[in-house]
């Protein structure tokens, strides 16, 4: 109120100096008028276009506002977060503003989470390709949440555990004579029985320390049948070996994640700097 009080008077001191102006000139007082009504107008035409530019710029800020919006959802719902609360009290500038930050904050992480979900996948289709295991099933389409993350890490971290392991009992085992070969040649009947018994007997053993029920026809058949009405082809013996290979991996990449959980455990200890006591208590398990 105060500035446009000081704005009134400006323009009406102004009048009072182009009247005294336009008297000493002596200009008639039809001509006057007119240039009065010419002021008026360059006053009213400067203040339309500001006004006009105002209005601009509330409009561009309530678009930026509605884009936002609607960029804010998408993100959250990729990125499996809940819906960004507004203050009710902010203005327009300050919601926009808010807004605006809070849109590229969650592009960040949509893009850190997608870096690094390429680079846990490249990693695993290395390690896989050594180990011979599957690759981790993810939606490499979508936006990987902070679980699945989480979980693709320790995963990877097992990985590379087993690795380790496998390569430490290489060096203890001595040189390779190269890559075995699944023998082909004809088993002996009485040979093929044998290796069928200790085979099906080790996958037994397996199954029930992997909590695994048989799920295929094949594994059903090796599991349940009777031993004598099993079908000693050389394809059976092959498959059979197979299976008790893959049952040996998957153990082993339990007892390698068993025990990256148990150092990660160790190491949590010591950082919270828990009593050994407590330790203990929790040890058994």
């Amino acid at each position: 109120e105060v500035l446009a009080a000081e704005a009134a008077s400006c323009v009406n001191w102004a009048m009072a100096v182009l009247r005294d102006i336009w008297e000493e000139i002596g200009i008639p007082e039809e001509q006057r008028l007119e240039r009065t009504g010419v002021v008026k107008q360059h006053i009213k035409s400067l203040l339309d276009m500001m006004v006009a530019e105002e209005q601009s710029l509330k409009e561009r800020l309530l678009k930026s506002i509605a884009m936002c919006r609607k960029e804010l959802g998408t993100l959250c719902s990729e990125l499996q977060l809940g819906p960004f609360q507004i203050e009710e009290q902010s203005t327009i500038l300050q919601t926009e503003k808010n807004l605006r930050m809070r849109v590229e904050e969650l592009q960040k992480q949509k893009q850190d989470r997608k870096q690094e979900l390429k680079a846990l996948q490249e990693q695993d289709r290395d390690l896989c390709d050594i180990l011979c295991t599957a690759l981790f099933r993810i939606d490499s389409s979508a936006v990987p949440s902070l679980e699945d993350l989480d979980c693709y890490r320790r995963h990877v971290a097992s990985l590379n555990t087993l690795k380790v392991s496998r390569e430490t009992e290489g060096v203890a085992e001595g040189p390779m004579r190269g890559p075995l070969v699944p023998d082909t040649a004809p088993h002996p009947q009485e040979q093929r029985r044998e290796e069928f018994v200790s085979n099906k007997r080790q996958i037994i053993l397996l199954m029930e320390e992997l909590d695994h029920t048989p799920d295929t026809s094949f594994e059903r058949d090796v599991v349940c049948e009777n031993e004598e009405e099993f079908c000693l082809s050389n394809d059976n013996i092959m498959a059979l070996q197979n299976l008790l290979q893959q049952l040996e991996a998957r153990r082993a990449l339990n007892e390698a994640v068993c025990a990256e959980l148990r150092s990660r455990i160790v190491a949590l200890w010591e950082r919270l700097q828990i009593p050994q006591e407590e330790r203990e208590t929790s040890a058994v398990h």
